[in-house]
């Protein structure tokens, strides 16, 4: 494990930054090699730059050497729910990204679908079952209501986690149990929602100084789902940057990630997934307040897709966070 350097940032000395990577969630490995990316680029851009893992010797580490900017790339539980970044607040340190209100509203899909929906996106309908109330009510009788209301097919995932890690695209209502059992395996409670037809878009918002900017959507074309394999694992997927889209379609999507962004509260970056359905209407799924940044990841390819240089991308917002 890297250690945080001990050395004050003379004055006018480029800032310290301490990349978070790692923790102890179902997606650590993807954490890992999203902070060593953005350690690289950090670096190439002029910057101090050390990784450091969420682990016991964290807070001695931020406490003793207090960087000038903390960058947590850590996905899934702590490391987006709010509570990592609840910490570097206590520490009195400035961090890239979002704060922990504004995280832990995006942390739960059903509560973010809730708010956005309220700001006037689409979103497919969906329930939320915690595991517990579906065995109370008996299973049989739930996805029954549940299928009755609403049809097929049906995509269950669990309401909080990334990487499409306990995602099951249902086509018949004879793999629903399973698909549910598959969600609970990553949380206790399970979002089903309404599966829509249509191209699956990511778009990546950042801000600058006249507010947040949506980049170039990049369009996602897998030999079958967007699953944790076809993601993170070279050629099951084909990604077009910018997608496809006519220019009202873009202006669509672009101006739903902005409004998510705003809704939802988030600060410095993001990226919303969103399905263009047939109508040509975006249907918001989620947001993410710490996207991948590996070299497969939706962020940095909406970001070369834009004209932007990595390295001076990350290190603004690196001075965002000072600022």
């Amino acid at each position: 494990m890297n250690t945080v350097s001990p050395e004050p940032a003379a004055s006018g000395a480029s800032p310290r930054v301490v990349v978070l990577a790692g923790g102890i969630s179902h997606e650590r490995d993807v954490s890992l090699r999203s902070g060593r990316r953005v350690a690289e680029a950090l670096r190439s851009a002029g910057m101090e730059v050390t990784v450091h893992d969420v682990d016991a010797d964290l807070i001695p580490a931020l406490t003793d050497t207090h960087p000038d900017v903390v960058w947590p790339v850590l996905h899934g539980a702590t490391g987006e729910d709010g509570s990592v970044r609840d910490v570097v607040e206590l520490l009195g340190l400035r961090y890239v990204g979002t704060g922990p209100r504004g995280s832990r509203v995006a942390w739960s899909k059903p509560i973010a679908k809730t708010v956005v929906s309220r700001a006037g996106l689409s979103t497919p309908d969906f329930v939320t079952l915690p595991q517990s109330l579906f065995r109370e009510l008996g299973a049989g009788r739930v996805l029954e209501a549940v299928v009755a209301r609403l049809g097929l097919p049906l995509v269950v995932k669990p309401s909080r986690g990334g990487s499409a890690l306990g995602v099951t695209l249902v086509r018949d209502a004879a793999a629903l149990p399973r698909a549910m059992v598959d969600a609970f395996a990553y949380g206790d409670t399970a979002l089903v929602e309404r599966a829509v037809t249509g191209r699956e878009l990511a778009v990546s918002v950042i801000e600058e100084t006249d507010g947040p900017r949506a980049l170039p959507a990049v369009e996602i074309v897998t030999d079958g789902p967007y699953d944790y394999d076809a993601r993170y694992n070279p050629g099951r997927t084909e990604y077009f940057a910018p997608a496809r889209l006519t220019e009202p379609e873009t202006a669509a999507v672009m101006s739903a990630a902005v409004e998510a962004h705003r809704a939802l509260g988030l600060r410095h970056l993001s990226r919303t997934d969103l399905i263009l359905d047939e109508a040509g209407v975006p249907q918001f799924l989620e947001v993410n307040v710490a996207p991948g940044m590996t070299e497969t990841s939706l962020f940095p390819q909406a970001a070369v897709a834009g004209g932007l240089d990595l390295p001076s991308l990350y290190r603004g917002l690196v001075t965002r966070a000072l600022a």
